[in-house]
């Protein structure tokens, strides 16, 4: 169940206390099937995804996972609007005149009730955890909208919320860019072999993009010589986990490596136990990776006050 991207904001103390009544506050806005004329539906599922009736958290020590559920109806516009434009000639061709927009509007309505009950469903669901000690939110997403989602559903479930997204001291953009350039990266951090370079000056500038590139590389160098800034950095924290580091602080291309993995060792017990295990290693790795990241960039917790 290991996450393969981040996603993060933070919280103050006092919401780390409140959330103690996460499991009883989402008790209510579990997922439910979308109805016959839902376009979709949201909602907590249990992380362990074996039955409905499974607790909607799973804690270890000071964190706690989740997941929310998602059902869309698959719906495609082309398929409205063949149907649509069939009605409207029929129409036309009935009453011998031209459909006004109203009326268009009243057909178009007339095709999502006919063909919604009968669109497939596709189901997601997206993980996350709190740590309430160390004031972060984990979701497992690249995707700021995705986050943002699922951050509007535990504020729905909770009442209130107030994680807010990370407002780093110094520029990542700048740090990472002078790391690639001279070499020198804080303390358990190593080079990977991927990056993302831009000219920040024009959003029409050239782009160069490497993979499995030696980063210390004289031609990666010379990008940067001409003015081109890191946008994406692939780096290694401690030998144990490599990641790709943007310069909005989400984390893309999350891996264990196989020192962390082999922690786990093949284990034989059920899927609760299994679950568990590796939720708590996760987050134990994870809570060094992002104080290394808070040491680096400065990333404040909001304060009670």
């Amino acid at each position: 169940m290991f996450f393969r991207n981040l996603t993060l904001f933070r919280f103050s103390p006092a919401v780390g206390n409140d959330l103690a009544r996460l499991e009883e506050a989402l008790a209510g806005h579990r997922l439910r099937a979308c109805g016959p004329l839902e376009m979709a539906t949201r909602g907590f599922v249990p992380p362990m995804a074996a039955t409905e009736d499974e607790p909607l958290t799973r804690s270890i020590k000071h964190c706690t996972l989740l997941a929310l559920g998602s059902e869309d109806k698959l719906l495609p516009a082309q398929v409205v609007n063949t149907e649509l434009q069939r009605k409207v000639r029929a129409v036309a061709e009935q009453h011998g005149r031209r459909v006004g927009g109203r009326e268009r509007k009243r057909i178009k309505d007339e095709v999502l009730t006919e063909l919604l009950p009968r669109a497939f469903v596709r189901s997601s669901r997206l993980a996350a955890y709190v740590d309430r000690q160390h004031g972060w939110v984990v979701l497992d997403t690249a995707s700021r909208k995705a986050a943002e989602d699922a951050l509007s559903q535990m504020r729905q479930a909770l009442g209130s919320f107030p994680a807010v997204p990370l407002a780093p001291a110094s520029s990542p953009r700048l740090l990472m860019t002078d790391w690639l350039s001279s070499g020198k990266l804080p303390a358990g951090l190593q080079l990977g072999d991927e990056c993302e370079l831009r000219d920040p000056a024009s959003n029409t500038g050239a782009i160069v993009r490497c993979r499995r590139q030696d980063l210390e590389a004289d031609e990666v160098k010379e990008h940067l010589r001409t003015g081109k800034q890191v946008f994406l950095l692939g780096l290694v924290f401690n030998e144990r986990i490599g990641f790709v580091l943007g310069e909005d602080l989400v984390v893309h291309k999350l891996r264990f490596l196989d020192v962390v993995t082999e922690e786990l060792g093949d284990s034989q017990g059920d899927a609760a136990a299994e679950l568990d295990a590796s939720f708590a290693l996760m987050s134990l790795e994870l809570a060094q990776l992002l104080a290394k990241l808070d040491e680096c960039f400065g990333i404040p917790r909001p304060t009670d006050g």
